[in-house]
């Protein structure tokens, strides 16, 4: 991976929710998780028309290094745009590199 690349600052988020004192649950909060330097490329041509016989409607991929705990329960911010995580790849499966395919 070429750390020159990833030039893209992207914020990972999680879902908190609970409940209160009396077991009611309490709405669901974004949570900031961390913030990454990444790459950040919009699908397009071949590719898009690829990925979506795939996965519906995935039209972005963030490369970043790999971080532990990254599923696709979280969600992605970049530039102000929320992006929905639909799958997580370990590159070569080192735990070197991750690729986020997202939908946004």
């Amino acid at each position: 991976m070429q750390a020159g690349k990833l030039d893209q600052r992207v914020t990972l988020w999680r879902l908190s929710g609970g409940v209160d004192d009396w077991g009611a649950p309490l709405p669901d909060e974004l949570v900031a998780v961390g913030t990454v330097w990444a790459s950040v490329q919009p699908l397009k041509g071949r590719e898009y028309l690829a990925a979506m016989a795939a996965q519906s409607e995935v039209t972005t991929r963030i490369t970043m290094r790999y971080r532990p705990g990254v599923t696709p329960d979280l969600k992605v911010t970049h530039e102000g745009k929320q992006y929905e995580i639909e799958s997580v790849i370990d590159t070569n499966s080192r735990g070197v590199e991750l690729v986020l395919m997202c939908r946004g």
